[in-house]
């Protein structure tokens, strides 16, 4: 779906339809198309390859729980666009309108809409052009994990011991409990966070991990089920917020994150839940990957077009391996998650994000400080408004943000710059690259703007200049752009560093996996351009 895609032809139909009847108990035939229950959302993620091998593609699973424990599979591409941000929806309690019986031909029921029961009776938000930034789910408080050792009947190994999965929780450096808490801005903490095992599941690999159409394919469900029930009465399954499940053989070739729900000790339990294969828990910054799953987040990108998701080293959401620090006792550490994704789980004070309007034509300065310091009394995450659409979910902003290669999950960024994001629809965030053609991985200069660059919205709407450095971030000039005879200022940026001039396509993913291009997204270094200041910007690809 590109930015000016409008809302399924049915689907204010269906959320008419869903305020009226979700809570009741009608007997309408269109009412009878609406199904209650959890919505579950899984990950599922590649370990790394080595440099030029290609990388499995990652998966993704959508399902409706219902009440009486039936599970109903979601077309994925469906889901996104029928929920507008279908990720913030994740691990709650959801309404969803079914095509009437017949409509379609298909092996999954075509969806109409989702929206959360809690919110039914509640409109559609406003066409407001930072409806995007408004959506939250929030994460706070004490976040308790449990860890789950599990071994095939089959397999005997044991490759790391209680002591390390405990340590794991740790509030020293590079332990989750001191990572969770510094990317949170210490709205988290994992304390309480146990570990257990290892526990000898009932069956052989084989039951869990079967092939179908000649790839392998793990039951998650019953992964968790038997997994949990492994565990003795004494282990406290209930209390914690999620549960690490460690593996002691691979899976189908994938680490796991999400939420799932099973019958353990004659009681349903639902809770977030990660998967893990040996890759996986001998690393931090994949296991930090699939809690982030877990809390609801989804993967980040970059702009290069391609399939690959895994290419944005901004983010552990994203390429969790790229420019991260090593640890001698936990492998790779995780980065930090973007400032998007701190928003998306109610991370960013209010005092700390910025929006410019649509409409806004003042020129400004605005302090950005690094986004991984917590007691900034700056701006960290400054939003310029694009045009509003007909479906608000299809509205576009981006995100600024300002990171620093220090500290110790920071230390190995790919530099100290600006860092921009392009937020669509179910809330995916793609980091701009302004090279051309984009880089395949967004750790490259075109991805990070500096002192004397300036980058320009694609309506031409905003003119962003990274006017300074300071000791904490950067001071960014922000105001409309000029008129299209008006050439910019002399080049500010070192003559060492070769300019650039480009029209970028930004991806974006359209339903059935394809990915359309966009209006062309332009970074103006001064002095350096080969096109009209303004021109270049506005351009189609």
């Amino acid at each position: 779906m590109g930015k000016d895609a409008k809302a399924p032809p049915c689907r204010a139909w269906a959320v008419a339809v869903l305020v009226m009847c979700a809570m009741s108990s009608a007997t309408d035939a269109r009412a009878q198309a609406i199904e209650q229950g959890l919505l579950h959302l899984e990950w599922g993620d590649p370990p790394p390859v080595a440099k030029g091998q290609p990388r499995r593609a990652p998966q993704f699973n959508a399902s409706l729980l219902k009440d009486d424990g039936t599970r109903i599979r979601l077309d994925p591409a469906q889901a996104k666009l029928a929920a507008g941000d279908l990720y913030v929806l994740a691990n709650r309690r959801v309404a969803v309108a079914f095509a009437p019986a017949g409509r379609v031909m298909s092996s999954m029921p075509a969806i109409e809409a989702i929206v959360p029961v809690d919110r039914v009776t509640q409109s559609a938000p406003a066409h407001a052009a930072n409806a995007r930034v408004m959506a939250a789910a929030p994460i706070s408080g004490t976040t308790r994990w449990v860890t789950l050792m599990c071994k095939f009947s089959d397999l005997a190994d044991e490759q790391k011991d209680l002591a390390f999965f405990q340590s794991q929780y740790g509030e020293g450096v590079g332990q989750l409990g001191h990572y969770w808490r510094e990317v949170s801005y210490n709205k988290i903490n994992l304390t309480g966070s146990t570990a257990h095992g290892w526990y000898t599941l009932p069956s052989p690999r084989s039951t869990y991990v079967t092939t179908v159409d000649g790839k392998d394919k793990a039951d998650l469900n019953k992964l968790f089920a038997d997994c949990a029930s492994a565990a003795p009465d004494t282990v406290d399954l209930t209390a914690p917020v999620g549960i690490n499940m460690m593996f002691n053989g691979n899976l189908d070739g994938y680490a796991w994150g999400g939420q799932s729900c099973a019958t353990v000790r004659g009681a349903r339990l639902c809770k977030r839940v990660t998967w893990n294969p040996p890759w996986s828990f001998g690393n931090l910054a994949p296991l930090a990957h699939e809690m982030g799953h877990g809390y609801g987040l989804p993967h980040s990108d970059n702009s290069d077009g391609d399939d690959d998701t895994y290419d944005n080293p901004w983010d552990v959401m994203s390429d969790s391996w790229s420019n991260a620090v090593g640890d001698t006792t936990y492998g790779t550490r995780p980065k930090h998650i973007n400032i998007f994704q701190r928003h998306r789980l109610s991370w960013v004070d209010a005092p700390r994000q910025q929006i410019v309007a649509l409409a806004d034509r003042t020129t400004r300065d605005i302090t950005l400080d690094y986004a991984h310091l917590a007691g900034s009394t700056n701006v960290q995450m400054l939003v310029l408004s694009m045009s509003p659409q007909a479906d608000p979910y299809a509205t576009v902003v981006y995100t600024l943000e300002a990171r620093k290669r220090e500290g110790t999950y920071e230390g190995n960024l790919a530099g100290n710059a600006v860092i921009i994001h392009k937020v669509e629809r179910s809330g995916t965030a793609y980091s701009i690259d302004a090279d051309v053609p984009p880089a395949n991985r967004s750790n490259n200069e075109g991805s990070m703007f500096k002192v004397g660059e300036r980058w320009m919205t694609p309506e031409a709407s905003h003119l962003v200049t990274v006017k300074a450095q300071t000791a904490t971030g950067f001071v960014l000039t922000v105001g409309p752009a000029r008129v299209m005879s008006t050439p910019l200022p002399p080049r500010l940026k070192p003559d060492a560093v070769a300019p650039s001039s480009l029209a970028l396509p930004a991806a974006q993913p359209a339903s059935g996996g394809a990915r359309e291009r966009t209006p062309a997204v332009t970074r103006c270094v001064a002095g350096g351009m080969r096109s009209p200041a303004i021109a270049c910007a506005i351009r189609e690809r």
